[in-house]
This record gives structure tokens, sequence and C-alpha cells, in this order.
């Protein structure tokens, strides 16, 4: 099912893929520079719902519009703002989940919405090839339980450079920036997309 939400930054739309029985609802964004094909956005799609998940991908409003380029961060929480209440109507607690940029706006607006957690794919630590550049204080002020899932090659921050805090962290090995694996690695790309839904599994499991 797929619904069309008014925010203040403009329309946005929403994909549900509903469980039968659900017991959360996971709201999760894409970044600033894909959208909702990327493919862990699509292979949490396919595996949550069986487990008692409805995942809603979210397309923020400037994707919606058809524009290029990522608006400032302050319009992307206001568009997440916006679709906030659909992803509330049913009732159940919400996770919210967003890749890369979606990642920063899930963690800068959990607490104040109200979210029972944060799913942070692929979180941009910072910008390649400027670790002083940390965004660490978005991801440490969340307020809420956080699972990070990260490439063990991502340019915007590998696992290692994460600090200590209240998050759990995942690693898919050899994974980039959008979880691709290069050929020569020793896991294919359906076995790293499998840590990742495997994990998020066991997370969501955890949370009731």
């Amino acid at each position: 099912m797929t619904e069309v939400v008014e925010t203040d930054a403009g329309p946005a739309r929403l994909t549900w893929h509903a469980a039968k029985e659900p017991r959360l609802v996971l709201g999760v964004s894409h970044g600033a520079g894909g959208g909702i094909e990327a493919r862990d956005l699509r292979a949490l799609a396919a595996a949550l719902p069986a487990h008692g998940v409805s995942v809603v991908l979210v397309e923020q409003p400037w994707r919606v519009a058809g524009k290029k380029l990522a608006p400032a961060p302050k319009t992307l929480d206001t568009g997440w703002r916006g679709v906030w209440p659909a992803l509330a109507a049913p009732g159940l607690p919400v996770v919210s989940g967003g890749r890369s940029a979606g990642a920063r706006v899930a963690c800068r607006t959990a607490a104040g919405l109200g979210a029972r957690a944060v799913l942070a794919l692929s979180f941009p630590l910072h910008p390649p090839g400027r670790p002083e550049k940390s965004r660490a204080d978005e991801l440490l002020g969340a307020g809420v339980p956080t699972l990070v899932v990260q490439g063990g090659n991502d340019p915007f921050g590998r696992p290692e450079e994460f600090p200590a805090g209240g998050h759990e962290l995942v690693e898919v090995p050899y994974g980039d920036h959008g979880f691709a694996v290069p050929k020569r690695a020793d896991i294919t790309q359906d076995e790293a997309l499998a840590v990742i839904t495997d994990a998020v599994v066991a997370w969501t499991a955890s949370l009731g």
C-alpha cells in the first residue's frame, strides 16, 4: 500500500509492507543520494514483515518532487516529523530508521517524536576523508535504543571509528556505504544483506 502524506516540507510518499500480526512499525527513509530502491531498504521490507514488523519505506518530499539534491538538515527533519502521525496511526510502537542522511534525521528527531528506538543504516559519521568533521553527537544524542549497521569499508565511517556509547553496532564485512561488497570478498552480496536482515530481526525482537 502506498500513500501520500502532506508535510510542511511538501508531500512525502509512504510504501507499506505490512506484517499480518504486527507488533512494531519500522519507518525507514533513504539517504541524500538515492531513494527507497536501496538494497538494504528493499531487503528489510522483504524480510521483516514475517517477523511481526511492518516496514514503511518513506520517500522524503524532495525525492517526491523529483529534485536531485537533498535540502538542509532542518528541512529533512521537518519532512520526517510530518510523516510521523501516519507511521504511528496503527497504534503500535514506531522504530525510527534511515540510511545515511536518513539515519541522521532519525537520530536527531527520535526523542522528540517518542520513537521506540532508532535503526541507523550506514550512519555517515563524517564526510569521506574528513574524520575531524564528526557527527557522533547526533548518534550519541538519539536518547533511545539504537542499532547501527555499518559497512566494514564505509568511507563515511568504518565501524572501528565509532565512539563508545549506548548504541549497538553490527558490521557488514567488506561493505561500502551502500553495503555493496566486492566480488573478491569471501562473502556474497546476498550473504552481506543477510547480515543486515538477521541483525535487525534479532534486534527488533528484543524491543518487544
